[in-house]
């Protein structure tokens, strides 16, 4: 029992003891908080003092930089302004001297303004006293007269237009009549008598070369491995090989016919050869050039003989040759030239002239379509520097220019070419022509008769060499008729091309109708 007395006895001291410590370490605790919450306070204060004084430093530090800029700012702006009020100054200067120029103008221009103004009504009472002067002449005559001004003038305009149209008339129908009968009877002669004793074959050439196979397996040997055998032989030639789905046979297309000529022959060479590659091809190529160009020589040779023309130039001669494989609207060249040269000499020789210079002329006015594009010009002007190139005489270059009409004609001789080289073109089936084009130059003729005044109807007949114009007898009498007829032939002559020349047959017919009962 007294064991556990002292049990609880200590314990409770201990509590106590323990007790007692742990409230004192509370307030040594509390004490050094205190202590340390002071300090924090007292450094709390001297910072914020310092920052205050710093701020302050700043802030008057900042107040004197603003200051400095203001003044600047300040300097700068009044020195800008005392520049712009200098430049507004002499601007205004610079105005009021060009008001002041300008009023002493305006007091120039018054001053003429008055002048005319004075000038002006001087004239205008002028004016008045002349018109005064004139209506009383006017009223004069129209009471002598009896015809009022516009009646007199629609009077004298109406005579003076019949006078006029009656002369124009009666002298145009007195000349083609004179003409006519001077030279129809002779012209009919001269031509009818030369194409008779000139008859020649006119069959429109193809322009479009085509080598024949002897079967389609010949097409892929000329192709060749991956094309290498056609390549070469289009660039060898200068042509284009068109292998399609036509049966045993390959098309040559080419502008230039030389070069068109030569591809042909090489390839019926290789053809029949049978050994088609690039080492052959060239061999074949030259050797067709070669062929070629001797059988140039030979037909420009032919032409000279035939024609029967001595010492052209030889260069002259190969440039005829080469017409042999040029073509006009389908008639060869060479052909043609050579029947112009037969005609021609035929209707020199009719008219009592030499010949031999009307058949020269007549088979070189065509020279100049033998040359190819490296030369500029048309074929007229391009015939006339060749001519004179190679010496020619004057006589033959004037005919070559002229032929055409181009130049106006000034000789006997470049007449005559003119009228063999229409005659040459117009023969029947000489010169190919569509249907589509032929049924245009029809309507066109037609059109043109058509335009004019006074006409009723018209028809194109005898393959548009003729035209047949029926006109209202109201409105165009026998005199107008000759004068309608000449200004349908100038409309034609200048509207529309057309080889040989076109009739104009303008028929006017009046009919009285009376019933007896």
């Amino acid at each position: 029992m007294n064991l556990i007395l002292a049990i609880v006895l200590i314990i409770v001291v201990a509590a106590a003891v323990g007790g007692m410590a742990f409230f004192l370490g509370i307030n040594h605790r509390k004490k050094i908080a205190e202590a340390e919450i002071g300090s924090a306070e007292s450094e709390a204060k001297r910072i914020v003092n310092d920052a205050m004084k710093t701020a302050e430093a700043k802030k008057k530090e900042t107040i004197l930089e603003g200051k400095d800029e203001v003044h600047r700012f300040r300097n700068e702006s009044e020195k800008e302004i005392a520049d712009r009020r200098r430049e507004v100054q002499r601007q205004e200067r610079r105005v009021q001297a060009k008001e002041e120029n300008l009023a002493k103008k305006r007091e120039n221009l018054d001053v003429k303004e008055e002048n005319i103004a004075k000038k002006q009504k001087a004239a205008e009472k002028e004016l008045e006293e002349a018109e005064t002067v004139k209506k009383s002449q006017f009223e004069m005559l129209e009471r002598i007269s009896g015809y009022t001004k516009d009646q007199a003038k629609e009077y004298l305009l109406q005579q003076l237009d019949d006078e006029l149209v009656h002369e124009k008339a009666s002298k145009i129908l007195e000349y083609e009549q004179q003409l006519k009968d001077e030279s129809d009877k002779k012209a009919r002669n001269i031509i009818s008598l030369a194409i008779q004793r000139c008859a020649a074959d006119h069959v429109a050439e193809a322009t479009v070369s085509v080598v024949p196979l002897p079967n389609d397996e010949m097409k892929g040997r000329i192709i060749g491995r991956e094309g290498r055998n056609i390549r070469t032989i289009e660039t060898l030639t200068g042509v284009d090989l068109i292998i399609d789905d036509t049966p045993e046979a390959i098309t040559v297309s080419c502008f230039e016919p030389v070069r068109r000529e030569i591809a042909r022959v090489a390839l019926e060479k290789l053809v029949s050869d049978g050994r088609i590659h690039p080492a052959r091809i060239e061999e074949m190529v030259d050797k067709a050039r070669r062929e070629v160009e001797a059988t140039i020589k030979h037909e420009g040779e032919r032409a000279v003989i035939d024609a029967s023309v001595n010492g052209i130039h030889p260069e002259l001669i190969k440039l005829l040759g080469r017409l042999r494989y040029r073509t006009s609207y389908g008639q060869n060249v060479l052909n043609h030239s050579l029947e112009v040269s037969y005609v021609s000499g035929m209707i020199a020789s009719e008219l009592g002239l030499n010949p031999t210079i009307a058949k020269r002329a007549g088979l070189l006015h065509d020279i100049g379509k033998a040359l190819d594009h490296e030369m500029e010009g048309s074929h007229i002007e391009l015939g006339v520097e060749v001519a004179r190139k190679y010496k020619e005489s004057d006589a033959v270059i004037h005919a070559i220019a002229a032929h055409h009409g181009d130049v106006e004609a000034k000789t006997v001789v470049a007449c005559i070419v003119q009228a063999a080289d229409a005659i040459s073109a117009a023969r029947p089936g000489a010169r190919r022509e569509n249907l589509e084009n032929y049924i245009k130059r029809l309507q066109k003729l037609e059109e043109v008769a058509s335009s004019f005044e006074g006409v009723e109807n018209c028809y194109a007949i005898q393959a548009g060499r003729e035209v047949r114009i029926m006109v209202k007898p109201e409105i165009v009498n026998d005199d107008r008729m000759v004068l309608l007829a000449r200004e349908i032939c100038q409309k034609i002559e200048s509207d529309l091309d057309y080889p040989g020349q076109i009739k104009v047959n303008i028929i006017r017919e009046n009919r009285a109708i009376e019933y007896a009962k």
